[in-house]
């Protein structure tokens, strides 16, 4: 082999290896030896181009990758050398599998090489290896044809047209196992082909076999194909086929020039490419959409109307971009009402008429299943959309209504709360929503989420202009004086007002510490802290500020803390009311009010003192009076007993008017007190009924009691609720000619009211607000027709606010009136006073004996002592006998 051109045809799709390859040959041939064959490599990567080039060449090895193949690998091999005998064949593989080897040494492969563990003198050694035992194989094989004897010349002539034969079979097997088309063809005159041309144009095989190629193209298509075969042209190139029907399809061509039946003929394999250019014209469609919508978001994220925050013009520009982009009749915007009970068209625009309109709404109770899908899908593509669950409730109310087949609709969410949805819709017809629409239809939704927002901002900001031009009209314009002041106590600015207040211009201020005109007072820096702690909301005091000339200014400030958009404190806001003359008038009512105390304190005092010297004779001439009508000193005549009498009932008449005169004095003094303990409403209520029944049926009134089963206990002072209960009582009885007095007492969430009701005389509503007034009475007339002084209702009412209530009234002049008295629900307090005396003792004097100062001892005639007297004369007598022998201030009387 001395000099020898060993050529190679390898397998192998991968160029970078086929290259290596490449370069171990040329390492293995580099050397001065003539005994070196040389390598030229042929590189294939297709089977048929594989064999046009071993029928072209004279190859000695066939190298096959069979980490390419796969499972054909070994097919690949048994017809190589059932084709090709003469020809080596090497296996090749990426890793060192011995059941492979065996399995392709056992298909007439010569040898197997491993990827990893090759190198160029192990490639060269191998491939000499196969070549030799390939030669051996051939020179034994024509040994045996030798050895035939020549008179079977014939049979060898016989057997070798049976081989050529056997050739052409194997080419014709090979063509018909193919998926793809055939041709072979002199000058355009198909010589040869196979069923899958057959099949792709409609002809029959023999219909085919001696038809021009050029009638199987276009006009166009011929151009080209004459065009290459001139040239010589190997690469694939497109053509249009014409089928025996008339229809067209597209193929890809590539045509080689091999040896046929001993001549060059012209091979041409042809592939259908209909299903590749369908897949090509989708991407091309796909990728021309993407580029569509990609160029409409950016428009639309650089649009200053989406900016500026119009967010009416913004939906319009929006809703016109998505039709057009997407190519459907109506897009249309859908916002949440206030209450989120239903969504809102705020805009709806129809490329059909290219016009806006809105107004429309649908509620969210009505529609159940398509408000839950909103909440919970990215979108609703709905390509049927009336028999689409999520959507098929609208199709009666809304879909057939406009004649909706397809919805594509996508949630706008603002915050992590669903405010609305962006609809497009398809009109007539059902469309198949593809997944970049429903990408761009939720950017669309996007873009309304950002519309929303720059609108709220400008809306924001706008509001925030007008605050501050309003804050500032009435910081500039506001009668009380404000000021800024930073953290360090600088002024910032200050309003005309306060300059005004304190003497000073708004230059003059700036930049001066607010606390050197304000008087500070032990406390005001633990305030200022608690204010910037955030304790306190504000401070509110009445402090000096020093004006400019050094009087003093007298101002009600309030100061709170404006915060930074951090939350921080930055500034004090301080708002400064004069309050000097206030002051003034407040220090000449002051001295008023101390005037007027002292004035009504000397009343009192001069009321009391009176009262109490005015029982002390009083007490004594009704004492004396009625032991005269006892007649325990003696017989009267009949005019004596009249004369005695008048006495008695006219002392009776000034006592009770002492008494209230003292009450008033002591409750308008502020010396009352209230001695509480729980009553019996039934026994309350019998007790006044009976001390007025006689004079009311003295009269021939009824009189009626209505008690509420709820009111059973009160809290109050016993002595002061019948003394208030009485006077309203006799009132009624003194104010009614006829009818009836009713006394109803019912129990109200906060406490007790007694209601006395008559069907008396009335008074005029002009007139209620002299009624509660002391030494009051209506008119004149009145005046002469019924006694009193007018002093119950006045110290019933102030009795009654004494106990937290009140008393209020109701009348019809001519029909009667009805006074409430409330008393409201209290704690019972025990503490003070001792309960027996102030139950059980009748003062003659004043409150409580420890406030009777240098009168004498204080002496009971109880009931309980040994020396009891049961007659109410002799009683009565005892108890002048001891006011003779011994002065006594209170006397208890039964």
């Amino acid at each position: 082999m001395a000099c020898e051109l060993i050529k190679i045809l390898l397998f192998e799709e991968s160029q970078s290896y086929a290259d290596l390859i490449q370069e171990m040959l040329l390492a293995a041939g580099r050397s001065n030896s003539t005994s070196v064959p040389q390598f030229q490599l042929i590189q294939v990567q297709e089977f048929l181009e594989a064999i046009s080039v071993l029928q072209a060449e004279s190859i000695n090895v066939a190298i096959l990758d069979l980490s390419v193949r796969n499972a054909q690998n070994l097919e690949i091999i048994r017809k190589l050398h059932s084709l090709f005998p003469n020809v080596a064949v090497i296996a090749m593989s990426d890793r060192q599998d011995e059941a492979m080897l065996k399995r392709v040494l056992s298909i007439n492969a010569q040898d197997y090489l491993v990827k990893s563990e090759m190198t160029p003198q192990l490639l060269r050694w191998i491939l000499l290896c196969a070549v030799t035992r390939q030669q051996c194989q051939r020179q034994k094989s024509q040994q045996i044809l030798e050895e035939i004897p020549k008179n079977r010349e014939i049979t060898l002539v016989k057997q070798a047209l049976s081989a050529q034969r056997d050739s052409e079979a194997r080419f014709r097997c090979l063509s018909e196992a193919t998926f793809e088309g055939i041709i072979v063809h002199d000058n355009g005159i198909i010589l040869d082909t196979n069923h899958v041309v057959a099949n792709m144009t409609g002809y029959e095989v023999a219909e085919l076999i001696g038809k021009s190629s050029f009638e199987l193209v276009t006009p166009e298509s011929q151009e080209l194909i004459r065009k290459y075969i001139l040239s010589g042209y190997e690469k694939p190139y497109e053509v249009i086929v014409v089928k025996k029907d008339g229809s067209t399809f597209p193929v890809e061509m590539q045509g080689k020039i091999i040896p046929y039946q001993g001549q060059k003929m012209r091979v041409v394999a042809i592939r259908d490419i209909r299903e590749r250019k369908r897949v090509e014209e989708a991407l091309q469609k796909r990728e021309n959409c993407l580029r569509k919508q990609s160029k409409t978001l950016v428009q639309l994220a650089k649009s200053k109307t989406l900016q500026q925050g119009n967010l009416n013009a913004a939906l319009r520009e929006i809703t016109e971009a998505a039709a057009q982009t997407i190519e459907v009749e109506r897009v249309s915007v859908w916002l949440y009402n206030s209450d989120h009970s239903k969504v809102e068209c705020v805009d709806l625009y129809d490329a059909r008429t290219k016009r806006h309109s809105w107004g429309m709404s649908l509620l969210k109770a009505n529609f159940p299943a398509y408000f839950q899908a909103l909440e919970e899908q990215r979108s609703i593509a709905a390509h049927d959309a009336c028999n689409d669950n999520r959507t098929q409730e609208l199709s009666e109310p809304y879909l057939s209504a406009f004649g909706i087949a397809s919805l594509l609709n996508a949630p706008i969410w603002l915050g992590g709360h669903l405010v609305g949805v962006v609809c497009h819709e398809q009109i007539s017809r059902i469309r198949q929503w593809t997944v970049e629409e429903e990408n761009f239809a939720g950017s669309i939704a996007d873009f309304v989420t950002l519309a929303i927002e720059a609108s709220e901002r400008n809306a924001a900001q706008e509001a925030l202009k007008q605050s501050e031009a309003e804050f500032r009209a009435i910081f500039e314009r506001s009668s009380v004086g404000i000021g800024l002041v930073d953290m360090k106590a600088r002024i910032v600015d200050t309003n005309p007002a306060l300059c005004q207040m304190l003497g000073y211009t708004r230059e003059e201020l700036s930049g001066k510490r607010f606390t050197d005109f304000i008087f500070k007072q032990e406390g005001d820096l633990e305030l200022y802290k608690q204010l910037v702690f955030g304790i306190r909301d504000r401070l509110e005091m009445e402090r000096r500020f020093l004006h400019k000339d050094h009087r003093f200014v007298w101002a009600l400030v309030s100061i709170s803390i404006m915060s930074s958009t951090n939350g921080e404190p930055e500034y004090f806001l301080a708002m400064i009311e004069d309050i000097t003359e206030r002051k003034q008038t407040e220090l000449e009512l002051c001295e008023s009010k101390e005037a007027a105390e002292a004035g009504s304190r000397a009343k009192s005092e001069f009321l009391a003192t009176m009262s109490h010297e005015l029982r002390t004779p009083l007490n004594a001439i009704m004492g004396l009076s009625q032991l005269l009508q006892q007649e325990m000193v003696g017989s009267l005549n009949d005019k004596q007993k009249e004369y005695v009498n008048c006495i008695y009932s006219s002392g009776e008449h000034l006592l009770a008017l002492i008494n209230d005169i003292l009450d008033l004095s002591k409750v308008e003094a502020g010396k009352e007190e209230l001695f509480l303990s729980k009553l019996l409403v039934q026994e309350l209520c019998e007790y006044v009924i009976s001390t007025v029944r006689d004079r009311a049926e003295e009269k021939g009134l009824q009189l009626v009691t209505e008690i509420d089963e709820k009111a059973d206990i009160c809290i109050a002072d016993e002595r002061r609720v019948k003394q208030m209960l009485l006077n309203l009582l006799t009132n009624a009885i003194k104010f009614t000619p006829a009818g009836k007095v009713c006394l109803e007492i019912k129990k109200v969430p906060q406490g007790i009211k007694f209601t006395v009701s008559d069907t008396g005389i009335g008074i005029e509503q002009s007139q209620f607000k002299f009624l509660f007034e002391p030494f009051k009475q209506l008119d004149s007339r009145l005046n002469r027709q019924y006694e009193g002084t007018g002093l119950g209702l006045a110290l019933t009412r102030k009795l009654a606010r004494l106990h937290g209530g009140d008393v209020t009234v109701e009348s019809i002049l001519g029909k009667g009136s009805q006074f409430t008295l409330f008393l409201p629900d209290r704690p019972l307090q025990t503490e003070g006073v001792s309960s027996t005396l102030a139950q059980e003792s009748l003062y003659l004097g004043e409150s409580h004996p420890e406030d009777i100062k240098g009168e004498p001892p204080i002496e009971f005639l109880q009931r309980e002592e040994p020396k009891k007297i049961t007659n109410s004369d002799r009683a009565l007598g005892a108890g002048v006998d001891a006011c003779l022998r011994k002065p006594i201030g209170i006397i208890q009387l039964e």
